[in-house]
């Protein structure tokens, strides 16, 4: 996920004229308001000299309690996951919309991005290279907990008779809470719909608007390039707009479809340039993985010792790959299966290849290319300052082995932008659906207030709603989670009777009698 911690937002231009007044006066509405919410949602706990948000705590917490609630399924179930994703187990006639595949990218569309890249790289200055082994485990810690909540999201969706699905937090959240009467119920699933819409049309939408258009105008020459002026950037906002419009007017069909293969080839690019700096440095891999190991246990001379880094770790990962938080939920509810828990094995690969793969790589290039950017920023940070722009010291390191990298880096943040960007306008579709209800006129309406934030997001900043947006997104963390606790017997027994019935061959033998069945009728 790409949040506004991990980027600054470019400001609106002094061109823009009365548009920027507009910009700033929301600003300074918004400024007072945010630095209340955000105090209460990221509340501090202390240890020590170190504070950090309690929502940390509540997601990693989370991620530790599923693991041994569920045996561990993060590992014994990966097998499991890719029988799945492949098809094993499936049959064209499942209910739902898109195949396992395209239910991942999509979700996996709405985590991978400027998080795994300028996230990485504020990580390594604020807690050097030891937080790179905290990242990797709070990353397996949150497959538990995406296993968890993705079960749930399909086991209590809605089928309709168009054959859309409505799913996610959404339809369990009410079963989970009726315990405490109707309207607590009403109220703690409206909250949760609430911050998902927020932060789908602000944070999921004009910044990743903004971040695009940042990227792109930077790598063509700045404020003296081509996109320099306000009248290009409202241009480049149009265009954009456009090209979101293209895929999400088809739903989460169009959006699977687009994902699929967005996803795997803009992290196989990425990947490719990580490993490419890899093996240019490769004699640095052993000093690499030491420099990690040792700096995660004996990490001399950053504040807070061992637990500093390691919730520098745990926090750059909890903001990366959205475990816990309940919006991936949404996207793999669409997914076509019988057997609800069939997805939350999924769902396990998204923080594995968010967090432990795509993030433990950006940390090794930066680490193993050594650019005097990054002991720059670790200094700057020890002497008190803040840490430097992440994104750069990605940069930096790609460059020491691929002097043009940053254009590549820039491409890469723009696909990267684009495919969050499209992945939380269906989000923020289904909190609105929740909120609103159905129809298509209501489904248009809230298209072309997404699709106008998209314009404004390159023209304006509105950082600070941005800013409360972005804390919204993780008051679903503790909606979300405590609707989890309450419905984890749910999960155990799917999971238990879909493990049983793949050991017995049941669910190989129900595939075979699906295509006996529809060639049995087609000679029929």
């Amino acid at each position: 996920m790409s949040t506004a911690r991990s980027v600054p937002l470019a400001p609106a231009s002094e061109e823009v004229g009365w548009l920027g007044s507009v910009d700033a006066t929301i600003n300074s509405f918004f400024e007072p308001i945010t630095a209340v919410f955000s105090g209460i949602v990221f509340f501090p706990i202390t240890v020590g000299a170190l504070s950090f948000p309690a929502v940390v705590a509540w997601l990693i917490v989370a991620g530790v309690v599923f693991t041994f609630y569920f045996g561990f399924i993060q590992f014994r179930g990966l097998k499991v996951a890719a029988e799945v994703i492949r098809g094993k187990f499936s049959s064209k006639d499942d209910p739902g919309e898109v195949p396992h595949f395209q239910a991942l990218t999509s979700a996996l569309s709405g985590t991978v991005g400027l998080g795994n890249i300028a996230g990485v790289g504020a990580a390594m200055a604020l807690g050097g290279p030891g937080a790179t082994f905290w990242m990797i485990l709070a990353g397996l810690l949150g497959m538990a907990s995406k296993f968890a909540e993705c079960t749930l999201g399909v086991k209590y969706r809605e089928v309709h008779e168009d054959g859309s699905i409505s799913g996610g937090p959404f339809k369990y959240l009410p079963v989970a809470f009726k315990r405490f009467g109707r309207w607590p119920a009403k109220i703690l699933t409206g909250t949760f719909a609430v911050a998902i819409l927020l932060f789908g049309v602000a944070g999921g939408n004009m910044f990743q608007a903004n971040q695009t258009f940042a990227q792109i105008q930077n790598v063509t020459g700045g404020d003296d390039g081509i996109l320099g002026s306000a009248g290009a950037a409202l241009l480049f906002g149009v265009v954009l707009a456009v090209l979101v419009a293209v895929v999400i007017l088809g739903g989460i069909k169009s959006i699977g479809a687009t994902t699929s293969k967005l996803v795997p080839a803009m992290a196989a690019v990425y990947i490719v340039a990580c490993l490419f700096v890899i093996i240019v440095n490769f004699e640095n891999v052993p000093a690499a993985f030491g420099a990690i190991i040792d700096g995660a246990f004996r990490p001399e001379g950053f504040a807070g010792g061992v637990v500093g880094v390691m919730i520098v770790g745990f926090q750059r990962a909890s903001f990366s790959n959205e475990a816990g938080v309940g919006s991936a939920a949404i996207a793999h509810s669409a997914v076509k299966t019988r057997r609800p828990v069939s997805e939350g094995f999924v769902a396990l690969f998204e923080p594995l290849m968010d967090t432990v793969l795509i993030c433990t790589m950006t940390a090794l290039a930066i680490i193993m290319a050594g650019a005097p950017s990054l002991q720059a920023g670790i200094q700057q940070v020890r002497g008190g300052g803040d840490a430097p722009d992440g994104v750069i010291l990605t940069s930096d390191a790609f460059a020491t082995v691929l002097p043009w990298f940053p254009v590549v880096l820039s491409i890469a943040v723009a696909l990267f932008a684009y495919s969050t960007l499209i992945t939380w306008s269906y989000y923020g579709l289904k909190s609105w659906e929740y909120l609103f209800g159905r129809g298509r006129r209501r489904e248009i309406a809230y298209k072309v207030i997404f699709l106008t934030f998209t314009v404004a997001g390159c023209v304006l900043s509105f950082s600070q709603v941005i800013s409360f947006t972005d804390a919204a997104l993780f008051v679903c963390a503790f909606v979300n989670l405590l609707g989890v606790y309450l419905l984890l017997p749910v999960i155990k027994r799917e999971m238990k009777e879909y493990l049983a019935d793949r050991k017995s061959g049941k669910l190989e033998m129900l595939g075979i009698e699906d295509e006996d069945i529809k060639e049995a009728a087609a000679r029929a």
